[in-house]
Parts: C-alpha cells; structure tokens; sequence
C-alpha cells in the first residue's frame, strides 16, 4: 500500500486504488502514514467481524491477512489448514479439506469487510483527521509484514524487523575493503535505542568481525565482547529510542583492517527479527528487502551465484550452469535483490569463485 501511493502510476497503485486514494485526505501525512491509516482499519474491521473469537468469518479473515498472535504459514492454503487445528471453529473432527475456510473466507470479504471498508472510506476520504485512529491502531499491532512467514525469531534476536537492507561492498583485490550498509527498521519493541553491528563478510577459518563507523542516523559505542577473545561489540546508537512500531533509517560503513584476507563470500546473517520481500520500482531503485552489490577491481570472479539459507560448505558449491542463483557481472559489479522475505536466525548473501592460480 504504501508502493502504491507513493507510486501512483505502478501496478500495486492499479490494484490497490480502491484502498489508498481516499487517504488523500490526509493532506500533510507522508506515504508510510498513509498506509498505515489503511492497515489500521483493517485491523479495526476484521477485529469487529463475528460476535465470538470462534467466529469462523473473523478467523479465516486473520488467517487471510496473518494477523493476530498466531504464527501463520506462507501461504493461504497453509495457513486454512492451521484454522483445522483451532477448537471449536470448524467442528470436531476437523474438515479434511480447507473448502469450509475457503467458503468463510468468500462470505466473510463479500456480505462483510467489503461493505464495511465503503462505507468507512467514503467517510474518511472527506476527513482526513478521522484518521488519526487507525494509525495508531496499526502502530499497537505491530502491523510490519512478517519476514519469516512465522518463523519466531530466536530469545536473543535484535528487536526490529527490517523493511529494507541495502548492502554495497567494495572490494580490493580479494578482500572486501569497505561495506556500506543502509539500514530501515522498525521497533518491535518500545525502547529500541541502537543496533548491534557485526560487517561479516566471509569465510576465514572463523566469521571475523570488521570495525564499524557511523555514516548517518547513529553514532557508535564499542564495549568488550562477553568472553576473553571475542571481538569488540560495536553498538550504533539512534538520536533517541524507539517506541514500538517506529521507524528509523541508518548507515554504517564497515572497513577491513587486514588486506589480505581473502573472501568467497558477502554475507547477511540475519539476528533480528528478519527482512521484508524485495520491491524495486519501475526506475531499478530498491525500496524493500534485501539488496546486495559488490564492485570488484581488476581482480573479477570467475563466477558469483547468490545463496539463502545454505550450510557454509553448500554456498560455496558453484551452481551448474544455467541455474537461476548464477549473476552476471557487468563492469566488474554483481547485485542480487533477495525477492522473498529473509527469515530470522538464517543467513543470505553473494558467494564467488575466483580464478585458479
């Protein structure tokens, strides 16, 4: 939604119009605003369907938008079949199929939030101040798209999910001389007031961590890392915390102190909780997701393939040739976008091969 009106001339703005052009009210709210006051009366209407939290109408709808605590599953068959799993909804023993959850989902949309959402937007395109509630609605649910497709992030991840990683290395020779990272999270917690970096970039016998400067958004703090021997934990510090639901962008710049360290690989590990699918706009710009690009000197690669979620040992398996992973470089620069979401506790990035002596 928030592509949409930003872009009103995209796909996503021809699909979506119906829901966005009325947020035009809101005269002086930036697109992110905007799209939020539309989740939020999503939120609000699902929320009101059904008179029980057994209602069927009101949880094919939350399994439909993956909304609520449940940790719902990629796709919507899947996430019909978890619906069997929930007392008291859809009988007991529960259907063998999901054409009762489909059946709910058609009536729920159609004799429903259909009617709900006209007759609310045609309201609220004329008030642009009515809605300022639905804004905070959607900033309490914590309404980011789910990365992982519910995966639950791990007890110590950093609390905030990414919208967008863009990740450019420079390398020299065979060692990644500098890594630029822009970062836009968002808080899923109150209380976030930096980010732990760690510039991994490949394999050395161990994953070595890199010194990291502030660019812009932060400022760094150093401490000793918890055991004798592990390297410094390097804290980017915002201008003020977060509460949960805000958004904040950043950039840090990672420069390698040992130049003969060679790489096979850039690396992203994923310590949060994950990244959203890749969007790029119709000018090549990415404005979602993960983005990797790394420009080489006169020392190029004889092959470069992008991984996600692979063993240390599998990402440095060349693909065969004409597999989709394969990237071409063009004036010594490979670039991948990662289309699907990055899930917690994973790793993904840009491995190569360089020439045989």
């Amino acid at each position: 939604m928030r592509y949409a009106i930003e872009d009103p001339a995209s796909e996503s703005a021809a699909v979506l119009g119906c829901l966005v052009r009325p947020t035009a009210s809101m005269a002086t709210a930036s697109p992110e605003v905007r799209a939020l006051a539309v989740w939020g009366l999503l939120l609000d209407e699902i929320a009101k369907i059904g008179s029980t939290a057994e209602s069927r109408r009101r949880n094919t709808l939350s399994a439909a938008f993956r909304v609520g605590e449940r940790e719902w599953k990629s796709t919507l068959d899947d996430r019909f079949r978890q619906l069997g799993n929930l007392r008291g909804v859809f009988g007991d023993p529960p259907p063998t199929t999901t054409t009762p959850m489909h059946k709910a989902w058609r009536r729920a949309v159609s004799d429903k939030l259909a009617p709900c959402l006209a007759r609310n937007l045609a309201r609220l395109a004329v008030d642009g101040e009515a809605w300022r509630p639905y804004v905070e609605i959607a900033r309490a649910a914590s309404s980011e798209p789910r990365a992982s497709g519910g995966r639950t992030p791990s007890g110590g991840a950093q609390p905030v999910f990414l919208e967008r990683l863009l990740v450019a290395v420079e390398m020299r020779r065979r060692t990644a001389h500098r890594r630029l990272t822009v970062r836009n999270v968002v808080a899923r917690e109150d209380g976030v007031g930096s980010y732990m970096a760690r510039a991994l970039t490949g394999w050395t016998g161990d994953l070595a961590s890199i010194p990291v400067k502030a660019i812009f958004g932060c400022h760094v703090e150093t401490s000793p890392g918890g055991q004798p021997g592990d390297p410094m934990v390097v804290d980017l510090r915002f201008p003020r915390t977060l509460r949960k639901g805000e958004r904040h962008e950043f950039i840090s710049l990672a420069c390698e102190d040992d130049p003969d360290e060679e790489r096979y690989w850039i690396n992203v590990d994923v310590d949060h909780h994950g990244i959203a699918p890749g969007v790029v706009d119709e000018e090549g710009k990415v404005t979602g997701g993960l983005s990797i690009s790394i420009t080489f000197d006169d020392c190029v690669p004889e092959a470069c393939w992008w991984y996600a979620e692979q063993t240390d040992y599998e990402r440095l398996v060349r693909p065969s040739v004409g597999d989709r992973r394969l990237l071409e470089i063009r004036r010594g620069v490979v670039e991948h976008t990662f289309l699907g979401p990055c899930h917690p506790r994973e790793e993904y990035g840009i491995a190569f091969r360089w020439p045989q002596a």
